[in-house]
């Protein structure tokens, strides 16, 4: 980068800047996914998947539905199902060549969050697959893990964030406009904002599954 004058370059630099973890934070890894991991991602709605591609070109997409659907196999094993979405397949394409990956589980209303590093296979197997079936539709594909790294993180981000505070929340009429923002970056002929607005609503109301 050469917008920026002042740039760290190594770990040393870094660890001189800011110090070294405590105690618990370099205990509390683990490799596999014990009673709190299960019960934690059990209660979880949503997460973010990180990847990235042969280039280290990085990606992450949300992933949710409701609490438990991602499948826990086993302590090493877990599978993300892949529901409808863009068909852009980001993630996908990624672990087909980078298999790495890196998992953020959120639980509404709680600031700590688990973490799960490991490597991703996309699988078919009918018979995992169908135990994650929505409304009678059982998923093409998902996302197998093996962990290799799970830890808790702390809530600072959130209570800075007040992400979980109601009040602390921006007025409706004051967020940003989706569909606006999507028409114009797609800039198509006759993708209007009211178009791209109605097709969302179609979405999110008819495919989700």
């Amino acid at each position: 980068m050469t917008n920026f004058k002042e740039c760290i370059t190594s770990q040393e630099e870094l660890r001189n800047l800011l110090g070294n973890p405590s105690l618990r934070g370099q205990n509390k890894v683990i490799s596999t996914i014990d009673q709190h991991c299960r019960e934690f991602i059990g209660k979880s709605p949503f997460l973010v998947l990180a990847t990235s591609d042969a280039d280290g070109n990085c990606d992450s997409s949300p992933r949710g539905d409701a609490p438990g659907f991602v499948y826990v196999l086993d302590d090493k094993h877990l599978i993300i199902p892949d529901r409808p979405g863009n068909k852009r397949v980001d993630s996908m394409f990624n672990i087909l060549v980078n298999p790495r990956v890196g998992l953020l589980f959120l639980i509404p209303g709680m600031s700590e969050t688990l973490r799960i590093n490991g490597e991703a296979a996309i699988i078919r197997d009918e018979d995992i697959l169908g135990k994650m079936a929505v409304n009678g539709k059982t998923p093409l594909l998902g996302i197998a893990v093996k962990v290799e790294q799970c830890f808790m993180h702390c809530g600072k981000a959130f209570k800075r964030s007040g992400l979980w505070e109601p009040d602390r929340w921006s007025a409706k009429e004051n967020l940003p406009n989706a569909a606006k923002i999507l028409a114009d970056h797609v800039n198509l002929p006759g993708m209007t904002e009211d178009v791209v607005a109605e097709a969302l609503l179609d979405g999110y109301k008819n495919k989700l599954y």
